[in-house]
Order: C-alpha cells, then sequence, then structure tokens
C-alpha cells in the first residue's frame, strides 16, 4: 500500500479512519525522541525520518537524491510497519530491543531485518519505540552506515 500524499502532512491525513489514531502517536512517539539532525521527511514515497541532504550531502548511495534513510513507518494491507535501519546495523542494539520488547507488549514480535509489523494496533509498544529513537544520534548512524552500507569506492 503506497502512502498517499506528497508531504508528510498529506500522509498522516490520507490514512484508513482505523489507522489514524495508532500511525499518528507512532508518528508523535518518533519525533518526541528522534535526536537532533534527523527530520520527518518524505521517504521512498513514504513517511521517513531521514538525515537531510544538509547534513549528509551525498544521500543514500542507492539513490543519492534520497536523503540517507534512519527510520520511517507504514500503513500495510495488514499492519503498521515500523522501520529502524539502526537495529539492522547493529547486532547490540537488535539484542536489546528484542529482550526489551517482551517487557512492553503482550504479543509475539514479528520482525523481519529492518521491518517490525504491528497488526493489533492497540498492542503497538509507542514507549518502547521512544526508547529505541533515543538510542543512536545523528552522527553515530552517519558513521554506522558508511562503515556498513556505503561502497569502499564511494567513501
Amino acid at each position: 500500500m503506497k502512502a498517499i500524499g506528497k508531504t508528510v502532512e498529506d500522509i498522516l491525513i490520507n490514512l484508513p479512519e482505523e489507522r489514524l489514531e495508532p500511525f499518528h502517536k507512532l508518528h508523535e512517539a518518533i519525533l518526541k525522541n528522534l535526536p537532533k539532525g534527523f527530520e520527518a521527511a518524505i521517504s521512498y514515497g513514504g513517511l521517513g525520518y531521514v538525515v537531510p541532504h544538509k547534513l549528509y550531502p551525498s544521500g543514500y548511495h542507492c539513490k543519492p537524491s534520497e536523503p540517507l534513510p534512519f527510520a520511517g513507518i507504514a500503513s500495510q494491507k495488514n499492519y503498521i510497519n515500523f522501520y529502524h535501519m539502526g537495529i539492522y546495523s547493529d547486532p547490540e542494539l537488535l539484542k536489546w530491543f528484542v529482550t526489551e520488547y517482551p517487557k512492553h507488549s503482550d504479543q509475539k514480535l514479528d520482525m523481519g531485518k529492518s521491518c517490525i509489523r504491528f497488526k493489533k494496533l492497540d498492542k503497538i509498544p509507542y514507549k518502547l519505540i521512544a526508547e529505541l529513537m533515543k538510542k543512536i544520534s545523528v552522527e553515530k548512524w552517519i558513521q554506522m552506515y558508511e562503515d556498513n552500507f556505503v561502497p569502499k569506492s564511494k567513501k
């Protein structure tokens, strides 16, 4: 399900009725805890939290016209998905998240490499997501990204 809109505000108002409240709560939890330097923006057609070009002019190595992605949320057919590149990139952070998750939700963790799927919208662990967002500064994310993902020829 592609996000509807060309701005963050468009995406936030063009959601299915039953997704409005949980999606907005998740967005607010992320924004309130997003370290300085990251910004909410359109990222790959959806709602992302990115390192803007003014801080990282090279952009994303796969598509330099896009700002460097860090996290995102999307309203999919059966889920609200939350994406966090830090848990994909840092095994210690992933371990922390997986250990903490059961303390915040009685739902089984449904997770891909960087994607956490929330099917029961009343069970989204907003406080855990807020804690997770605080764990990586923009400077640390840029360093992790360059160490793990940027092809050696582009460094």
